[in-house]
């Protein structure tokens, strides 16, 4: 699948850097210490460095944003990330290989109780700045105003300190839902606002065979099962698989 030729264009420097955004627990997280991360992306990206016959490095980020501006600056090869036109102009995804979902949470004096109340004057919806989820938001909110922070904790920490029962805390279904299991007093308000497709990034120089050639491994990967037995292995349940096929 990967020639001479190609190796040269996806691994310029000899050994596959990664790009791994930590912001996302689904799909990456460090188990045992930051040097040793674990998820379905690393189990992908040394699957990958193992057919290009190449080591790999695995850059950590806390913020999306800072995958993509890696993957745009030339520091690394490959990532993943949530498919969005605001993200393409830096970088080019592959088809999308999992669906997550994005939900809200909201605090025990919150009188909200419908994701259809949250756009509205005076709510505040507490983001990861640079997430999918952010920029999903900013396009789509009309009346509620976003606040944007870095980290999941600092926004599960901000949302804690609200009085007013009007914040909300956007993210990841799974990562809300150990956040109002390990804290207490939180809950999630029914539904998701959005479907959050998750693929593999490339640097906007690579070229249309290359790429393809990435196309390829993850179709594989897809059908292979491989990614759905990293997802059972790593016991991360509510993830569509696109593409597999249903037994």
């Amino acid at each position: 699948m990967f020639d001479a030729a190609l190796r040269a264009e996806l691994v310029p420097t000899g050994r596959l850097r990664v790009s791994l955004n930590m912001a996302n627990p689904v799909l990456a997280q460090s188990h045992t210490a930051p040097d040793k991360p674990a998820g379905v992306t690393i189990d992908l990206s040394r699957e990958l460095a193992r057919q290009l016959d190449v080591e790999l490095d695995f850059l950590q980020w806390e913020s999306p944003g800072d995958s993509v501006l890696a993957l745009a600056g030339g520091v690394a090869d490959v990532g993943y990330l949530a498919v969005d036109p605001k993200r393409a102009e830096q970088v080019q995804f592959t088809a999308p290989y999992v669906q997550i979902e994005a939900c809200y949470m909201v605090g025990k004096n919150s009188h909200l109780q419908d994701l259809y109340e949250v756009d509205r004057p005076g709510v505040e919806v507490l983001v990861i700045e640079t997430s999918a989820y952010d920029l999903y938001l900013t396009r789509n909110l009309q009346h509620a105003s976003i606040v944007r922070l870095p980290t999941a904790e600092d926004v599960l920490q901000k949302l804690l300190r609200d009085t007013t029962g009007l914040s909300v805390a956007a993210g990841i279904k799974q990562s809300l839902l150990a956040q109002a299991q390990r804290v207490g007093g939180l809950r999630l308000l029914d539904g998701h606002f959005m479907a959050i497709r998750q693929a593999m990034v490339l640097p906007r120089a690579i070229g249309a065979k290359a790429r393809a050639a990435v196309e390829a491994f993850l179709a594989e990967m897809v059908s292979s099962g491989f990614i759905a037995e990293s997802l059972a292995r790593h016991q991360i349940a509510g993830v569509t698989v696109i593409g597999a096929v249903s037994s």
